[in-house]
């Protein structure tokens, strides 16, 4: 089966987008909807503006999905999706791409989302850290014995776990990691403990947002970050994607029940190749590649 995965935050670059734009009178159309949706011109951020600017938390979440949602539907009937998956923001991007959500509500949960998290992220001084090269039972046995909030929030492949919480608990979560023999625990340039109990707030301002949203039933199986698993059922996706701001990202466990199920190649459709080099590190069985125009 052919499966696509979408990639979350992180994957922004200057000049993103601008590719499809001008090849693309679809996609022109597109971004052009989406200046209108957002109330200000993300386009220009996205094609002229600078890593800063990007960084911005009102325009990185918007702009990763814009491309990945845009690039998918200009490759038109090319694109058959026969399971789905999303890197934390990236879900929202393959909920669009299965036909659970249209492209403007997507937008919209996408901006909501972003503003909640900068909202949540003022409260309280939070952080998150990659760990390195520990088994992820060592890392969560370190997160549970340490003082304050810190958890495991993206299990993204085999020997890389990023843990999440207050300032504080994760830089002495890195130290003692360290001494367990991680082979890096580094504290990442992030605004906030994402995928952490620290984004409640965020979570309960989304959740009303996406109730009054409508949710179709997929059009191909959705590997949602949760349960790591094929979800089928509107309903259930809803309920998956409203605890998604406050669990962790099960990202190596999803491509692993993917490829249980059939999933024998797999097509990052979005900005940059993160989501391949993990597909390696997790399993090097299975294609891995990225969508493109040219293709």
């Amino acid at each position: 089966m052919k499966a696509y995965i979408f990639p979350g935050q992180g994957a922004q670059f200057t000049g993103m987008g601008l590719d499809l734009y001008e090849k693309s009178n679809l996609a022109q159309e597109l971004f052009e909807q989406a200046n209108n949706i957002l109330g200000f011109s993300i386009t220009d951020v996205m094609f002229e503006g600078t890593a800063e600017e990007l960084k911005q938390t009102k325009v990185t979440q918007p702009a990763i999905f814009l491309h990945s949602v845009i690039l998918a539907k200009v490759l038109g009937d090319s694109f058959q999706p026969e399971m789905v998956a999303g890197h934390s923001l990236g879900e929202l991007s393959a909920l669009v791409a299965a036909g659970v959500l249209s492209f403007e509500d997507g937008l919209k949960l996408v901006s909501q989302r972003a503003m909640a998290m900068q909202k949540a992220c003022e409260i309280q001084p939070s952080t998150m850290a990659a760990v390195l090269g520990l088994e992820d039972e060592v890392v969560e046995g370190v997160c549970n014995d340490i003082d304050g909030v810190v958890v495991a929030a993206n299990y993204n492949c085999p020997g890389q776990l990023v843990i999440s919480g207050e300032v504080d608990a994760i830089n002495k979560a890195c130290e003692v990691l360290t001494e367990k023999g991680a082979r890096r625990a580094l504290v990442l340039p992030v605004g906030g403990a994402f995928h952490s109990p620290m984004m409640e707030p965020a979570r309960e301002e989304l959740a009303a947002a996406i109730e009054a949203t409508h949710f179709n039933e997929p059009a191909c199986p959705v590997y949602q970050n949760v349960p790591a698993r094929a979800v089928n059922s509107a309903s259930e996706i809803k309920e998956n994607l409203i605890a998604q701001l406050t669990a962790p990202v099960k990202w190596t466990q999803s491509i692993q029940a993917m490829i249980a199920d059939g999933g024998i190649e797999f097509i990052e459709v979005g900005p940059g190749k993160v989501l391949q080099g993990l597909m390696r590190k997790i399993d090097r069985s299975v294609a891995a590649s990225g969508a493109s125009l040219e293709a």
